[in-house]
Order: C-alpha cells, then sequence, then structure tokens
C-alpha cells in the first residue's frame, strides 16, 4: 500500500510517499481500506515532535479518516465487512490501508458520504465536549470564538449556533469572516493576523466588549493562544468559562491568574482525545448527537481544499501556513 511517512523530525517537506505492505489485523482489530482522510493541526505538531503524544518513529501522520470495513479480527463483533465507518487513531490514516482496534471504529450512516466523515470526528468532537462538557454552554449565552475560519472554529460557531447561543466570531480576514457568517455565527469581526502588539490587544478586547454590550462574552473558544488569549480573556463576563483547545498562534500564552480572580471566570482545558478513552460511552452519546445535527442539516463541515494520497505532505503545510479556511482533506 501507499503510505505518507515521517521518517524524521521536521516540517512537511521532509515527509516521503512509501510503499508498505498491507496491514493485516490481528485479535480485537479491524482492517479499513481508507477513502477519505482530514488533516488536523496536531498532524503539523506530531511531525515535527512538538504534540505531547509521539509515536515512535517512523510513522505515517493523519489522526483520522473514513472508509469501509475490508477485514476484521479475531473476536470483533462492533462491525462488519462492509460498513461504511470513520477512525480516530492518533496516527496512521495518510495511507491506503490502516489497522486499528475495534474499539477506535464508528459506524457512520449510509447517506453520510466519506470526506464528511472524515471532517466530522476530531473538530466536531472536541467542540462539542467542549461547548457541551466542559463550558456547559446555556442558551441565550454569548460565544466568542477565536480563529474561526479554521476547523475547529467553524465547528464550534456552528455547535454553539445550535445549541442556541449569540456566536461572534474572530478570524484573520474578510474572507473568513465572510465564511464565519455563512456558518451561522450572528457577529463576526477581523482581528490582525501574526504577534499582537500591546495596541492591538487592548483594540482586541474593546471589540469583543462593544460586541457583547459591555458586558463580555460568557464562553471563549480560544484554539489560538499566543498573543491573543490574555485579550480574550480580559473581555469575559463574570463568571465566563476560558476554553483552551489548542496553539495554533505557536505561542502557549502564560495568563496573569489574577484575572481568573477578577472575573469569577474558569480557564478551562479541552483535550477531547483523554476524554474520549476515559469516558467511551459519553463520547458515544456526544457522536450520535452530531449524527442527528448533522442530518438535520443543522452542523456540515465546510471542506476548503481537497489533496490527492500522493499531495498529503502539501495538504500538511498548507495546514501549517495557515491557508485553510474549514477542514483539509486528502482523498484516497
Amino acid at each position: 500500500m501507499k503510505a505518507l511517512q515521517c521518517v524524521e523530525l521536521a516540517g512537511p517537506e521532509k515527509l516521503i510517499l512509501s510503499e508498505l505492505d498491507d496491514p493485516k489485523p490481528g485479535s480485537g482489530e479491524v482492517l479499513i481500506e481508507i477513502k477519505a482522510a482530514s488533516v488536523n493541526f496536531p498532524d503539523v505538531l506530531m511531525i515535527q515532535g512538538l504534540y505531547q503524544v509521539q509515536p515512535p518513529m517512523p510513522f505515517i501522520p493523519g489522526a483520522e479518516c473514513s472508509g469501509v470495513v475490508a477485514e476484521i479480527g479475531e473476536g470483533v463483533e462492533s462491525c462488519n465487512v462492509g460498513d461504511h465507518v470513520f477512525v480516530m487513531a492518533g496516527n496512521g490514516c495518510f495511507a491506503e490501508k490502516i489497522v486499528v482496534e475495534a474499539a477506535r471504529v464508528v459506524l457512520i450512516p449510509k447517506e453520510m458520504d466519506f470526506p464528511v466523515a472524515a471532517a466530522l470526528p476530531m473538530t466536531y468532537g472536541t467542540s462539542l465536549y467542549a461547548l457541551k462538557q466542559r463550558a456547559d454552554l446555556k442558551p441565550g449565552e454569548t460565544l466568542l470564538v477565536l480563529g474561526a475560519a479554521g476547523g475547529v472554529g467553524l465547528s464550534a460557531v456552528e455547535l454553539g449556533k445550535a445549541m442556541g447561543a449569540k456566536v461572534i466570531a474572530a478570524a484573520s480576514s474578510e474572507e473568513k469572516i465572510k465564511i464565519c457568517l455563512e456558518h451561522g455565527a450572528d457577529e463576526a469581526f477581523v482581528y490582525p493576523s501574526g504577534n499582537l502588539d500591546r495596541d492591538q490587544q487592548k483594540e482586541l478586547s474593546s471589540k469583543i466588549k462593544e460586541l457583547t454590550g459591555g458586558q463580555g462574552a460568557n464562553v471563549i473558544y480560544d484554539p489560538v493562544g499566543g498573543s491573543f488569549s490574555e485579550p480574550a480573556l480580559r473581555s469575559i463576563a463574570w463568571e465566563g468559562r476560558f476554553l483552551v483547545i489548542g496553539f495554533a498562534a505557536g505561542e502557549i500564552p502564560k495568563l496573569p491568574l489574577n484575572l481568573a480572580l477578577l472575573k469569577g471566570c474558569q480557564i478551562v482545558g479541552v483535550f477531547w482525545g483523554a476524554w474520549t478513552m476515559m469516558f467511551p460511552d459519553e463520547n458515544e452519546k456526544n457522536f450520535k448527537e452530531l449524527f442527528d445535527l448533522h442530518a438535520a442539516g443543522k452542523i456540515n463541515p465546510e471542506i476548503s481544499d481537497r489533496f490527492s494520497l500522493e499531495e498529503s505532505a502539501a495538504a500538511i503545510a498548507h495546514l501549517k501556513d495557515r491557508k485553510a479556511k474549514g477542514k483539509v482533506i486528502i482523498d484516497v
């Protein structure tokens, strides 16, 4: 089979497309013929050795994919050959085939196409867990989404709207906020790209307060980090919840904890991957909710760019360079 391999920890330009032996499922495992895979920010970090979980070298990047069950190992009863599924593997998805534990395989509705199924798990799974289990977002509350035109950002915009919140989207260009408004944001504004200076940080806080009538946002969804986090936190409402999703800006911010005291707010970590392993039944319920929302037309992943497996290193570079608006899909 063809597969993209990381043979040294570096940027996407060092990845190589290799021809490998087809994998075989063992006891409790499933062989998936991959149809589509999606690119996520952890893939960008993992190939550089910067992610919190690091597979042994060499490895195949790609945390999630969709496809068809081709073979099942001894003892597997949760799926059958021919089932349409998505897989949350952590790595190994930028390939023609993958073997995973049966527990990582989720059946998808037959009417859901493979690119959508590949785009759904990590972004929408993360955002539903963040907004529902971690923030307890209520109808009528205000949700601010930073980096709102990215994969997780757009999923948070759609889910926040579906949960009855007023959604304010912040992104780095007019083109990006247009996409946010098309996906249900009530308000959207452009902030500067790159590292914010002190005046730009003050402008960001002021803009958020202006759009919330001086009250601040009840929930802040932050996948960006860097110089954006502190001004966002300064504009949070009393007893607000600040969701730490990730650090796309590259720098992990050092937030002044006195702000948590003065605002009576919570700074809440969101590690969806760990939660799925500790609470698989709750995660299954979340996916059922996501399937229902998709069937009802309330969520729909924005697939902005599609690459072939041969172009998968370029797909990772596209996300790394923050050119993506929505999800980047690899058609296998």
